[in-house]
C-alpha cells in the first residue's frame, strides 16, 4: 500500500487511531483476519474454497451480533469448534482443527519482518501500533 499512499504512513494509521479514540467503540468496524489459502502439510488446500466463504462469514456476522462461540488465542479470538457450518462439506475434522490452530513459533517467526517493517515509519509509527506489537510478542512467549 505505501506506493499508493500520499504521506507517511505513520501519520495515516494515527489518524485512523484517533477516529476510534473519538468515535462510540460499538460502532467501529470489526477486524478479522483470515488465511483462506492455509494449506496441509501434503499441500492440499484445508479450506474448500470461495464458494464455501459465506459460512467463515456466518461467523463473523454472529460474532459481530454478539454470537458466536469462540477461543481466546495469542493472536486474538478463533471460531469454537464446531461454530462454523461444514455440513455437506468434505472437511475432516483434522483439517478444521489444523485450520483453527495457533502455532506460536511461526507467529514468532513472523515478528522480525514486522518489527522491520515497522522500523521505517521511525517516530511516526503510532505507540499503540508498537504497544500491540509488544502486547502480541509477550502473547506468544
Amino acid at each position: 500500500m505505501l506506493p499508493f499512499c500520499g504521506y507517511n504512513m505513520g501519520d495515516y494509521w494515527a489518524h485512523w487511531l484517533s477516529l476510534g479514540d473519538r468515535m462510540d467503540k460499538t460502532k467501529l468496524p470489526r477486524v478479522f483476519y483470515v488465511n483462506w489459502f492455509r494449506k496441509s502439510a501434503d499441500g492440499r488446500f484445508l479450506w474448500p474454497g470461495f464458494g464455501d466463504n459465506s459460512r467463515v462469514l456466518e461467523w463473523v456476522f454472529d460474532r459481530c451480533a454478539g454470537r458466536g462461540e469462540v477461543v481466546e488465542t495469542p493472536i486474538g479470538y478463533l471460531p469454537a469448534t464446531g461454530t462454523i457450518d461444514v455440513e455437506g462439506l468434505d472437511v475432516p475434522e483434522e483439517d478444521m482443527a489444523e485450520l483453527l490452530r495457533v502455532d506460536r513459533d511461526e507467529w514468532r517467526a513472523e515478528l522480525p519482518p514486522i518489527v522491520e517493517y515497522f522500523a521505517q515509519f521511525e517516530d511516526r509509527l503510532p505507540k499503540a501500533i508498537s504497544d500491540q506489537l509488544e502486547a502480541l510478542r509477550q502473547r506468544l512467549g
